[in-house]
C-alpha cells in the first residue's frame, strides 16, 4: 500500500511581514516531515514588484519541488484604495474578494490529487493569516481543516483576542487619553500610544475587530514565537475557550534578499565596506520594507550620528511615490541629509538604500540595530544576538517596541510610540539612544546574547518550537 501523502496550502496578505514568515513556516514543516508537500496561494499586487521578485525567486529555488506558488486571478470591481482611510481596510477587501478564487484552486487541488497516480495524497488543511480570515468560509465550505499563522508576537495576538473587550473604549479620540488599558498578556498597563496606528481609525478598526473575531473558529493558532521569549503572553492566550495554540518561531528567512536583491552591485559594496570595520562596532540603521521617514527627522538623525562620532551603516529610502506602493531610492541622497553630511562622515559611515537586513545582522562588523520593531525584524535580531534601539513606525511595532523595553528588557528605547506626522525624534535624542545601545556593558546586551541561545535551542530536535510543531503535525495527520 502506497504510503500517504499530505499537501497543506496557506494564503497570507501580499506583503513581506505576512508573506516571508508564511513561506519560511510552510518550509520548516516539510523539513520536519516529509510526508508534506506545500501550496502557497499568491495574491498579486502590481504596486508591489518586489514582492513578486521574492515570489519568482523562491519558487525558483531547489526547495521549489515540494513548495509551489499559485498565483490567484485578478479581481474585478476592486474599490480604489482611497475608499478607505487606512490600507488594512483595502487589504482585507482585496483578500476578500479573492475568495471564490481560494475556492477554485483548492477545489481543483483536491480534484487532482484525488486522480493522481502517485502516493496517496490528502489537503490537510489551509493556513490563513492574520487578516485572511475571510478564507475560514471557503475551508468550511470544502470540509477542511482551517488553523491560523500568526507571524506577530503573542502579545500582540492577545491584544487582537482581547478587541472584542477593548471595543467600547476605541475610539479615533483615545490615543489622546493617558488611559491606561489592561491586555491579558501584559504585565504592565498599556498606554494607548503604543496601540496600532490602523486601529485608531474607522476602517482600520473594523478590519482589525472583523478578522480577530473569527481566530476562535479555527482548528489552532500558529504563532511565529517560543516560549523562552514570551513565557507570560503565550500563558495568556493558552486557555480552554481558544483552539490550542502552537508556539513554533523563531520562523526566520536567514538568506534574506542577498540571493534576489535587484542590485547585486550595491549589495556587494555593503558588505565589502562592513569588512573593513572592526567587530562589533557599527550601528545598523533600517526601517523595514515599508519604513520611510520625513525629511525633517532625517535630518534630525543625520546631526545626531554625527554628535554620536560612531561607526554606521543607514538603510535610507525615500517615501513611496503612490498609495499602497513600497518606499522607492533616492535619486539624490545629498538633497534630503544636511549640507556636507557625506563628506564628513565618509570615514565612518555609509549611507544606502534597499539592503538584505538579515545579512547585514548576521555581519561581525554590526553591534547594535537601530529598527522600526517588525517582528520579523526583532526575531532576526535575536538570533544573531544584535541588541536592537526601538523607533517603530507602523502596523503593531509600537506595540513591539514596548513589549521589548517594558515587559521583556530586551531593547533600548529611542521612541515607543512614533507614529508620523506626530513629534519628531530630536538629534540629541538620537544620540543618547545609539550611545546607549552600543554600550558594550549595556544588560540590554547581556540578555539579548542568552536569549539569542534560547531562540536556536527552541528549534533544535526536542526544544520547545520543535516539539509544538511536532504535535501540530501530529493533529494534522490524523484530521
Amino acid at each position: 500500500m502506497a504510503a500517504r501523502k499530505y499537501e497543506v496550502v496557506f494564503i497570507s496578505t501580499p506583503g513581506f511581514g505576512n508573506l516571508v514568515p508564511v513561506v519560511e513556516f510552510a518550509q520548516r514543516l516539510i523539513d520536519h516531515d516529509r510526508r508534506f508537500s506545500a501550496t502557497v496561494l499568491i495574491i498579486t499586487m502590481p504596486q508591489r514588484p518586489l514582492v513578486s521578485t521574492y515570489v519568482q525567486s523562491r519558487a525558483a529555488s531547489p526547495a521549489a519541488n515540494t513548495i509551489r506558488f499559485l498565483h490567484l486571478p485578478a479581481v474585478e470591481d476592486l474599490p480604489s484604495p482611497d475608499h478607505f482611510d487606512s490600507s488594512i481596510g483595502f487589504m482585507c477587501c482585496l483578500i476578500e474578494k479573492h475568495r471564490s478564487h481560494v475556492k477554485h484552486a483548492i477545489t481543483d487541488l483536491m480534484a487532482t490529487e484525488s486522480h493522481s497516480d502517485s502516493p496517496v495524497r490528502r489537503v490537510a488543511g489551509l493556513f490563513v493569516d492574520m487578516f485572511c480570515t475571510s478564507m475560514i468560509d471557503v475551508a468550511k465550505e470544502l470540509n477542511l481543516a482551517c488553523y491560523l499563522f500568526f507571524a506577530s508576537p503573542a502579545a500582540f495576538l492577545s491584544f487582537m483576542l482581547h478587541l472584542p473587550v477593548l471595543g467600547i473604549q476605541l475610539t479615533a479620540d483615545l490615543a489622546k487619553l493617558e488611559t491606561q488599558l489592561v491586555i491579558p498578556a501584559f504585565v504592565n498597563p498599556v498606554p494607548p500610544s503604543v496601540l496600532p496606528p490602523s486601529a485608531l481609525k474607522r476602517d482600520g478598526y473594523a478590519s482589525f475587530l472583523q478578522n480577530a473575531r473569527r481566530y476562535a473558529e479555527t482548528k489552532g493558532i500558529i504563532v511565529n514565537t517560543f516560549i523562552e521569549l514570551e513565557p507570560y503572553a503565550l500563558n495568556s492566550v493558552s486557555t480552554s475557550q481558544l483552539p490550542q495554540v502552537y508556539p513554533v518561531g523563531p520562523i526566520l528567512d536567514l538568506a534574506g534578499p542577498a540571493q534576489w536583491h535587484p542590485d547585486q552591485a550595491h549589495h556587494e559594496h555593503i558588505m565589502r565596506w562592513l569588512d573593513d570595520q572592526p567587530p562589533s562596532s557599527v550601528v545598523f540603521l533600517c526601517f523595514g520594507s515599508m519604513g520611510s521617514l520625513s525629511g525633517s527627522q532625517v535630518r534630525e538623525i543625520a546631526f545626531g550620528l554625527e554628535r554620536a562620532r560612531l561607526r554606521f551603516l543607514w538603510a535610507l529610502r525615500d517615501k513611496p511615490k503612490a498609495q499602497l506602493h513600497l518606499p522607492s531610492e533616492y535619486a539624490n541622497l545629498e538633497e534630503v541629509l544636511p549640507d556636507g553630511f557625506l563628506e564628513r562622515t565618509a570615514g565612518i559611515g555609509l549611507v544606502c538604500g534597499l539592503v538584505p537586513q538579515v545579512t547585514i545582522l548576521a555581519h561581525k562588523a554590526i553591534g547594535g540595530f537601530v529598527s522600526h520593531c517588525g517582528w520579523n525584524s526583532i526575531l532576526e535580531s535575536l538570533w544573531h544576538s544584535i541588541p536592537i534601539a526601538t523607533w517603530p513606525l507602523y502596523a503593531e511595532q509600537q506595540m513591539n517596541a514596548f513589549e521589548m523595553v517594558k515587559e521583556l528588557g530586551l531593547a533600548v528605547e529611542i521612541s515607543l510610540d512614533y507614529k508620523e506626522g506626530g513629534d519628531l525624534v530630536l538629534a540629541e535624542e538620537v544620540e543618547r539612544g545609539i550611545k546607549r545601545l552600543m554600550d558594550g556593558e549595556n544588560e540590554v546586551r547581556e540578555k539579548v546574547k542568552e536569549m539569542s541561545k534560547k531562540s536556536k535551542m527552541a528549534v533544535m530536535e526536542n526544544g520547545s518550537s520543535y516539539r509544538s510543531l511536532g504535535a501540530l503535525i501530529e493533529e494534522l495527520v490524523v484530521n
